[in-house]
């Protein structure tokens, strides 16, 4: 079955109130006409690429489930890498920054994975904020949220600071066609080589972590080696990277001495 069959199936469910189950075990259950409407509208969208979180307005990630509008990207599986990471590493108590929330996908899946964690999520976007606020209501999580480009307006010193920033480069024409073209620009397009988001938040981590913590970016499955060079030169020690499920460099880590 195809990504768009299984969506289309997906929406059914979804307009029906019914589980898959028991859409795949009634597929000539009666519909009325208003419903019936409703679903050809979302398969129409579906066919011209708009992602099916948006259609939805809800989106699976780790182990919650976030409201979704499309001011905000939508969340991908190897960002979850980035929790796994937080999830294990940081010390108890500790004080997390995460730059670029958009929905709030990683602080708050973060959030319920460590809740001994104090956990500020800043992003640029006030209405990417407004859909993380939701969010971070409907799942009774406190992390705090402020508008801020990155580093900018954000005070204090941190345990880990960690980012899924924009990273594809500005001319890469995967940003002009489905499904990334009905994305908020502003949270894919990392400029010419896609690594000013990365230059930036490099440049202004290490003074903001404490001793012993860590930066945890996610990047291009090819920028790794390119990522681990700055952190470096930056003066971070203990670089590395991992990878995601797929096998692809996804998630680069430096630490303050």
């Amino acid at each position: 079955m195809n990504d768009n069959l299984r969506n289309s199936v997906h929406i059914r469910a979804y307009c029906l109130g019914k589980s898959l189950a028991w859409v795949y075990a009634h597929p000539d259950a009666e519909v009325d006409a208003p419903t019936a409407e409703r679903i050809a509208a979302l398969n129409a969208r579906l066919r011209q690429g708009e992602p099916f979180a948006y259609l939805t307005g809800t989106a699976a990630f780790h182990e919650i489930c976030l409201t979704l509008t499309p001011q905000a990207l939508v969340p991908r599986p190897e960002t979850e890498l980035i929790v796994e990471v937080a999830r294990r590493e940081i010390v108890r108590g500790g004080l997390v920054l995460e730059l670029g929330t958009g929905s709030g996908a990683i602080a708050l899946a973060l959030a319920k994975a460590r809740p001994d964690l104090d956990i500020t999520a800043t992003d640029a976007s006030d209405k990417a904020l407004a859909c993380a606020r939701e969010n971070a209501r409907q799942l009774a999580q406190a992390p705090r949220f402020v508008c801020a480009d990155w580093f900018k307006g954000v005070r204090g010193n941190f345990d880990a600071i960690l980012s899924n920033p924009p990273y594809v480069a500005s001319n890469d024409a995967c940003l002009q066609v489905p499904p990334l073209s009905f994305e908020p620009r502003e949270a894919l397009d990392g400029g010419p080589d896609g690594l000013d988001a990365l230059r930036a938040i490099i440049a202004g981590a290490l003074p903001r972590l404490r001793s012993g913590g860590m930066l945890v970016l996610e990047h291009g499955c090819e920028q790794g080696a390119r990522v681990r060079e700055m952190l470096e030169k930056r003066g971070f020690a203990n670089v590395e990277t991992r990878n995601d499920l797929a096998g692809h460099e996804r998630v680069s880590i430096g630490r303050r001495a």
